[in-house]
C-alpha cells in the first residue's frame, strides 16, 4: 500500500472511532488495511516509512528484461500477454453464466458525460499502442508491420474491452465496482473464490505486462529526441554488447522505481491519462499540417485522406443542436460568467478549437481523421479535473525548460539553420 492511501485510510477510520463506531464494526477491508498498515509502519521522527517494495522489485526485474534486449522483452511480453488472453477469454465465457440482465438497466445511467468521463479516466490503456511505434528501428519492414500491429491491436483489445464490460456490469450492479480489483470482485459476489484468487495473481503479471511496454518505448523515444539533438548525447548512448540505449534504459527504470515505493496510483494513471491525451491532440495537429505541406517528402506512414471541408462544418452544427435540445442547462451553465470561470476554461478551449476546426476544414479541407482525432482527444481532457491539470501543467512546464534551456539551441533544425 502506498503512503498517501494509507494515510488517507487512517484519518477515515479514526473519524469513525471518533464518532463511536468501534473497530469491528468498521467493514471496509480497504480502509482497515490501511489503517493497520499506517499504524504499524516504523517511523523515522514524524515520518511513517510506508514503502510498496513489491513494485520496486517489479520494476527492476522488467528493466533488466528491457536492459537485455528486444527479444528478451519479446519473449517476456508474449508470455505475459498470452496469460492474460487466457484469464480475459475463462472472465468472459465463465462471467456470462453469472450475468443478470437487470443490471444493465440504466443501461447508461450517467448519459453520454459520464462515459466520456470514464473515457478519459482509462485512457492511459491506449499508450501501449502508441509504444508499439518506438520500436520501429527493431522492425524488419517497419512500415508495413507497425501499422499493421497497431490496427490489430486496436480492434482487438477494444471488442475485448467491450465484452468485459459488458459482462463485468452484468454479473454485478455497476455501482459496487469502484474497487481496486474488480475482475476479481465479481467473481467473489458470484461465490467462485478459487477464480477470483487466479485473476487477483495473473493482475500481477497483467500490471507487470503493461510496464515492460511502457519501459521499452520509453527509452527509445528519448533515444530518439537525442539523436535530433532535444536531449543530451548520453540518452543515445547503445550498449555494445545488448544493443540496447543503456542510459536511457537504466534512468527510466529509476524514474519508474522511485516514485513506485510511495506515489498513489490513481494520481499516477490520471496524470498518465491526461499526458497520452495531450499527445494524441499534438500527433492530429502534426498530421494536419504535414498533410497540408506540399513541400514534405513522401513517406510510407500516410494517414488515409478524407475531405473535412463540408463533413466536419455539419458535425460542428448537429453537435451545437444536440446539445441545445438535450443538455440546455449545461449550455447555459458553461457561458455563465458569474460563476468560477477557471473551471470551465478546459470546455471554454474546446469550443474554440472545435469552432476554429469547422471553419478550416472547410476554407483548408482539412482532412476528416485527424481533425476528429484531435476534437475527440481535446473533448476528454475537458473532463480532467483542475488538480489533474495543475499537476499536468507543473510537468509541461519542466519540459519547457529543457526544451529553451538545452534542445533549442541544440536541435539539428537549429545546427542546419544556422549552417545555411
Amino acid at each position: 500500500m502506498d503512503y498517501p492511501s494509507a494515510h488517507r485510510a487512517f484519518l477515515e477510520v479514526q473519524n469513525q472511532l471518533s464518532n463511536g463506531v468501534a473497530i469491528d464494526q468498521i467493514t471496509d477491508a480497504n480502509a482497515l488495511t490501511g489503517y493497520h498498515a499506517w499504524i504499524n509502519a516504523p517511523a523515522l521522527g514524524p515520518l511513517k516509512v510506508i514503502l510498496d517494495v513489491p513494485a520496486l522489485f517489479i520494476v527492476i526485474i522488467i528493466t533488466t528484461i528491457v536492459f537485455r534486449g528486444i527479444r528478451e522483452s519479446r519473449t517476456a511480453s508474449n508470455i505475459m500477454v498470452l496469460l492474460k488472453l487466457v484469464v480475459i477469454f475463462v472472465v468472459i465465457v465463465l462471467g456470462s453464466f453469472y450475468v443478470h440482465p437487470d443490471n444493465w438497466s440504466p443501461f447508461a445511467p450517467n448519459g453520454l458525460a459520464g462515459v466520456m468521463k470514464g473515457v478519459s479516466a482509462v485512457f492511459f490503456a491506449y499508450i501501449g499502442f502508441d509504444a508499439i511505434s518506438t520500436t520501429a528501428e527493431e522492425c524488419k519492414n517497419p512500415q508495413r508491420d507497425l501499422p499493421r500491429g497497431m490496427f490489430y491491436a486496436l480492434i482487438i483489445c477494444t471488442i475485448l474491452y467491450v465484452l468485459i464490460s459488458i459482462v463485468l456490469t452484468g454479473m454485478v450492479n455497476y455501482t459496487k465496482l469502484n474497487v481496486e480489483d474488480p475482475l476479481a470482485f465479481v467473481f467473489q459476489e458470484a461465490g467462485v473464490n478459487w477464480l477470483a484468487y487466479v485473476i487477483s495473481i495473473s493482475a500481477v503479471v497483467a500490471t507487470a505486462s503493461v510496464l515492460l511496454v511502457f519501459q521499452l518505448g520509453q527509452p527509445r523515444i528519448w533515444m530518439s529526441m537525442s539523436r535530433d539533438g532535444l536531449l543530451p548525447k548520453i540518452f543515445s548512448r547503445i550498449h555494445p554488447k545488448f544493443k540496447t540505449p543503456s542510459f536511457s534504459t537504466i534512468l527510466t527504470g529509476l524514474l519508474v522505481a522511485i516514485p513506485a515505493l510511495f506515489l498513489n496510483l490513481d494520481i499516477v494513471l490520471s496524470l498518465t491519462s491526461i499526458g497520452t491525451l495531450f499527445a494524441f491532440v499534438l500527433v492530429c495537429g502534426g498530421v494536419l499540417v504535414l498533410q497540408n505541406d506540399p513541400d514534405r517528402p513522401k513517406s510510407g506512414f500516410r494517414v488515409p485522406y478524407i475531405n473535412g471541408k463540408y463533413i466536419v462544418p455539419a458535425l460542428y452544427v448537429l453537435a451545437w443542436v444536440l446539445i441545445a435540445i438535450y443538455n440546455a442547462d449545461g449550455l447555459r451553465s458553461t457561458f455563465d460568467l458569474s460563476g468560477n470561470i477557471g473551471l470551465r476554461i478546459p470546455t471554454l478551449t474546446f469550443i474554440l478549437v472545435a469552432t476554429y476546426m469547422a471553419y478550416a476544414s472547410y476554407q483548408k479541407n482539412f482532412s476528416l481523421i485527424p481533425v476528429l482525432g484531435l476534437l475527440a482527444c481535446l473533448y476528454l481532457l475537458t473532463g480532467e479535473s483542475w488538480t489533474n491539470w495543475a499537476r499536468f501543467l507543473i510537468w509541461l512546464a519542466v519540459g519547457l525548460v529543457v526544451y529553451f534551456s538545452y534542445s533549442r539551441r541544440n536541435s539539428k533544425l537549429e545546427t542546419t539553420r544556422k549552417e545555411a
